[in-house]
């Protein structure tokens, strides 16, 4: 599992991945650039494709896994609150330091050296940017370790009482060893897929997830979140430990070296320094965030947890699939000065993302109940918990497609070679984040920080699309008319779920019904609800669908000529 998918409360405006998210997202044929690779190397790229989709949803799926079995061992209790509360110092760390060095700015240069065969410079590269960042990462986690204290009673859990707060210090402590381990696991993936070797750093969050589950699973019962601590080390160590074997054979070569004229060195750090503004800005709102929600009850902190958990289950198979694959085809275009290709690329991404978020979003509202109940209610998380979970997660949808649209902007400002406006909105964004938690928190408790969430991303949504505008031009009447539709789609589908939910709430119910036959009734009723939206998508005639029809037909024995008709 990847770093972001394993942070307790990954409360932030924009989605930074670290770990690579294909997917396999409608019309992605139409994203391709006419000039296409030979077709051996096409071969190549599907295969690493499908090994990384496959360890995707694996992740993704083991990630439930473990957010179902920590329901259960600890609900919303101040226990698990002091326990997600203890990641935020750990993820600032890993994330500015250790995913920042070896992230986006790292992996384009050591490619670069490898393609023109200046393997030696490569190696040096790698061995100087690790060194710096391991020095680095050891005198800041060195120092948060003796002001646990300080830090824990004067910033992450400000407003926890005494006791929770010396959970939370002891949790910190133990778990400022995962970014050590961590960090050298993004390093490893770095090196390896600057290599284009990309099936060992895609299982590695596997590894750590089924780890973390074990660490849950066996010391979790006996020692209580610390047990779940451990296990989280441990599944730190097995994530660099499954990539040692594909960096032994890709040759690497380890230097005791911090040359500061190593070559590459500089244009990493020219390409580190919006990443690390970027991500320090955006970790702090978490801090910050998290601090508030502690205001509100020593449960709000763990709410918050589990419903932005399931808002990504969503936004990472649509956003992030959709956002990976089109950034290079648009970095492509605009590199080449085809403007008109850029914009019509952005386009075909943005539309079936939209097309496919806003029924998540309205799934996501109006079943909002019903999935916490399925998902999570029993053991230790009982019906106040699910209460506390849903109220914060209807304002979390509320701001899916939102969320959802921010990835695709950012990708093409990046593709642009624009990393400072992304950056600018983004910092702006959190700072009036935080002014509104702070003002409003008091008055309306914990859901009031997902409200503000999900307002400031919709306007990080709107500013970066005024701003793009003025690069790419404006929308014209075919997308307002198509936009028109989807929204018509998605009205026919809300009016369903609104007549379904109150049914699946009550025999969702744990105790009411078998534990299968409840599950099996909630995906009944998303069905019905999913199938109401296909059929108004097609009788709308939204091309989207139909895209994604011809595809599939395409793909199976004797459909092609059933293909050809729609």
């Amino acid at each position: 599992m990847s770093e972001q998918d394993r942070q307790p409360v990954p409360l932030r405006l924009r989605t930074w991945p670290t770990w690579p998210r294909p997917g396999v997202p409608i019309a992605m044929a139409d994203w391709q650039h006419p000039r296409q690779p030979p077709a051996e190397q096409r071969g190549s790229l599907v295969r690493s494709a499908g090994i990384v989709a496959i360890a995707f949803v694996l992740s993704r799926i083991l990630g439930l896994v473990r957010e179902v079995i920590l329901s259960r061992m600890f609900g919303t209790s101040p226990e698990y609150s002091a326990y997600v509360s203890a990641f935020r110092i750990p993820d600032l760390l890993f994330l500015i330091i250790m995913a920042g060095s070896f992230g986006s700015a790292f992996i384009p240069v050591f490619s670069g050296l490898i393609g023109k065969n200046e393997r030696d410079d490569a190696w040096r590269l790698a061995s100087t940017v690790l060194n710096l960042s391991a020095i680095a990462l050891a005198i800041a986690g060195a120092l948060c370790f003796v002001f646990a204290g300080p830090i824990v009673t004067g910033i992450v859990a400000r407003g926890a009482d005494p006791g929770v707060q010396e959970i939370t210090i002891t949790c910190m402590r133990i778990l400022l060893l995962s970014p050590v381990f961590l960090g050298l696991g993004i390093a490893a993936k770095g090196i390896l897929e600057g290599q284009d070797q990309f099936t060992l750093p895609a299982f590695a969050p596997v590894v750590y997830n089924i780890a973390t589950i074990l660490g849950a699973v066996l010391l979790g019962p006996r020692y209580g979140v610390y047990g779940v601590a451990v296990g989280v080390v441990i599944g730190a160590i097995c994530h660099i430990a499954i990539q040692i074997p594909g960096l032994v054979s890709s040759g690497m070569t380890w230097r005791p070296t911090v040359d500061l004229s190593t070559p590459g060195l500089r244009e990493v750090g020219r390409l580190l320094g919006p990443r690390v503004i970027g991500q320090a800005a955006f970790q702090i709102n978490f801090i910050a965030v998290t601090s508030l929600a502690w205001r509100s009850g020593e449960q709000s902190v763990s709410a918050l947890n589990y419903a932005w958990q399931l808002l990504m289950l969503p936004h990472g198979v649509l956003a992030l699939s959709i956002s990976t694959v089109v950034f290079p085809t648009m970095a492509r275009l605009w590199e080449s000065g085809d403007r008109d290709g850029m914009r019509a690329s952005f386009a075909r991404a943005l539309k079936p993302l939209l097309f496919l978020s806003a029924p998540a979003a309205i799934a996501l509202f109006f079943f909002r109940t019903s999935i916490v109940q399925t998902l999570f209610q029993g053991g230790a998380f009982t019906g106040e918990s699910t209460k506390l979970v849903t109220a914060p997660l209807a304002w979390f949808a509320a701001g899916l497609v939102a969320y959802a649209a921010v990835e695709v902007l950012t990708r093409a400002f990046y593709a642009m070679h624009d990393t400072a406006t992304p950056v600018a909105a983004g910092i702006f964004i959190i700072v009036l984040n935080i002014a509104l938690g702070a003002a409003l928190v008091n008055r309306y408790g914990y859901v009031e920080l997902a409200f503000a969430l999900s307002l400031t991303t919709t306007i990080e949504m709107l500013i970066l699309l005024a701003v793009l505008r003025t690069r790419l031009g404006g929308i014209g009447p075919s997308e307002v008319a198509w936009l028109g539709k989807v929204a018509l789609a998605s009205l026919v589908m809300a009016v369903i779920c609104l007549l379904l939910a109150p049914l699946s709430d009550r025999l969702t119910t744990p105790g009411e019904l078998p534990r299968i036959l409840q599950a099996l009734i909630f995906l009944v009723m998303l069905g019905i609800a999913g199938a109401v939206y296909m059929a108004a998508s097609w009788a709308l005639k939204i091309p989207e669908l139909r895209m994604a029809a011809r595809q599939i037909l395409s793909r199976l024995p004797g459909g092609g000529r059933f293909a050809s008709r729609i």
